[in-house]
C-alpha cells in the first residue's frame, strides 16, 4: 500500500513539474540579467527529481498515520504553489507576480515541513532540503526582480 500512496503522491509532485515544460525559460528568461550566483541550467530539472521523490515520500510516509489532516492539507496547499510558480513567472512573465507566489510557497513549505515532523520525523526531515531549495530559489527570483527593474515594471 506504500509504495501505491508514493506513486500517486509522486504522480502529482511530478504534474506540478510539468508546467516547467509547458513553460520552457526560453530566450526571454535567458537575456535577464541574473546574479552570478545563478546555478547552471542542468542543476533546476536534477534538483527538482530529487525533491519531488522526497516530497513524495515525506507525504506516503505521513498519509496512513493518525493525526495527518494538517500535513496533508498543507503538502497540497505546497504543491499547488509549486505548480503556479513556473506558469506565472516563466509562462506570464511576472517576476514580481512571481515574487509573491514563490513568497507564498515558502510559507506553504515551511508549514508542511512543521506539520509533517510532528507526525513524522523522518518525513519532515524529507522536507528540509525542500524547503533550502525554495529559499535558494525566492533569493534568485528577487535578485533577478532587483536587477531587471524595466522588465519587472512592464509586467
Amino acid at each position: 500500500m506504500f509504495w501505491l500512496i508514493f506513486g500517486i503522491f509522486l504522480t502529482a509532485c511530478l504534474g506540478a513539474g510539468a508546467t516547467g515544460g509547458l513553460f520552457p525559460p526560453g530566450r526571454w528568461y535567458r537575456d535577464l540579467r541574473k546574479p552570478s550566483w545563478t546555478p547552471p541550467d542542468w542543476v533546476f530539472p536534477l534538483t527538482w527529481m530529487i525533491l519531488y521523490v522526497c516530497m513524495a515520500l515525506a507525504a506516503a510516509r505521513v498519509a496512513m498515520l493518525p493525526g495527518n489532516g494538517v500535513a496533508m492539507a498543507l503538502w497540497a496547499m505546497q504543491i499547488a504553489f509549486n505548480a503556479l510558480w513556473t506558469p506565472v513567472f516563466f509562462g506570464l512573465k511576472r517576476i514580481r507576480m512571481g515574487m509573491a507566489v514563490i513568497g507564498a510557497l515558502w510559507l506553504a513549505v515551511l508549514g508542511t515541513l512543521i506539520a509533517l515532523w510532528q507526525v513524522d520525523t523522518v518525513a519532515g526531515l524529507l522536507f528540509v532540503p525542500y524547503l533550502v531549495w525554495v529559499t535558494i530559489a525566492s533569493a534568485l527570483n528577487a535578485a533577478v526582480w532587483r536587477l531587471n527593474p524595466g522588465e519587472a515594471r512592464a509586467a
